[in-house]
């Protein structure tokens, strides 16, 4: 792992003696954390054990050493999300393993084809709609019973600021189903609450993770810059969201959408427009 990316230490137990599911979690870039791998790490390290799911084997096995390098426990479970066999199987292996399921962080996502209704293909839109927001669904179907048998537990949907507003990346099927993610946490959040299982949404923003380690150096300087804070958001600022929402510090939150944008979603087009241009007078 590069040098510059925390490195999470297992000393500190706000998840202690807690199971926990972490979806596309495997290691994919030597260079950058995904929000996967670092949310299983840093759940890892407050003293969860983690069961790692990733359709790449090899992915999932580095995430699982690199979380015992670190101390922690883990494991892992090859898994297609968009299969609802596989959606049972990652819950049924938890609980095996180690005997209940306390947290699930739904965090597998993709972007396949971009463009308008217009260019949109259907193969293309039932696979993104598949994997990013049906899988949630199959997954939290199974998940919900074996956390109401362990007393309660927390589920954490990641979604996007793309399904709040439209995006950068102009994915029409994208922005749908992470659109689609925010109804279905606070649909959740109603139907489980007398359950005690809580149901959150976590919006990230403008991250450098390794989904977007491709963009240019022009594309991701204006990330940075159209946000309030003008900082770079990495995959451990959403994992730090993600174990607040897990443990018993967020016990009184549930039903919520949590940006974790650098003030993306509180700013307008008009109120940024000194951070990206030179000279923004004309506009006073």
């Amino acid at each position: 792992m590069e040098s510059e990316r925390q490195e999470p230490r297992c000393e500190i137990t706000r998840l202690a003696n807690k199971v926990a599911i972490v979806t596309g979690a495997g290691t994919r870039s030597k260079n950058v954390s995904g929000v996967g791998v670092a949310t299983a790490r840093a759940f890892a390290a407050q003293g969860a054990k983690v069961l790692i799911v990733d359709m790449d084997e090899s992915a999932a096995k580095t995430s699982v050493e690199v979380i015992t390098e670190d101390g922690g426990e883990a494991s892992f479970f090859v898994a297609d999300v968009s299969l609802v066999p596989d959606c049972r199987g990652m819950v049924e292996a938890a609980v095996e393993h180690y005997g209940r399921l306390d947290i699930l962080m739904n965090n597998v996502g993709v972007v396949i084809g971009r463009g308008s209704v217009i260019d949109i293909e259907e193969d293309s839109w039932d696979r993104v709609l598949d994997i990013n927001l049906k899988s949630m669904v199959f997954i939290c179907k199974h998940a919900v019973p074996a956390m109401i048998e362990s007393g309660g537990g927390s589920i954490i949907n990641v979604s996007s600021v793309d399904g709040i507003r439209a995006g950068m990346g102009h994915s029409v099927s994208y922005s749908a189903s992470k659109g689609g993610v925010i109804a279905l946490t606070r649909a959740m959040a109603v139907d489980h609450g007398r359950d005690n299982v809580r149901v959150n949404c976590i919006a990230p923003g403008m991250i450098y993770t390794s989904m977007v380690e491709v963009v240019s150096d022009e594309r991701r300087e204006l990330r940075r810059q159209i946000a309030p804070l003008g900082t770079e958001g990495t995959a451990e600022d959403v994992a730090m969201a993600a174990v607040f929402l897990a443990s018993d510090e967020s016990k009184w939150i549930t039903g919520v959408l949590l940006p974790v944008d650098a003030g993306l979603m509180a700013a307008g087009p008009q109120s940024i427009l000194s951070n990206i241009m030179e000279d923004d007078r004309i506009f006073l």
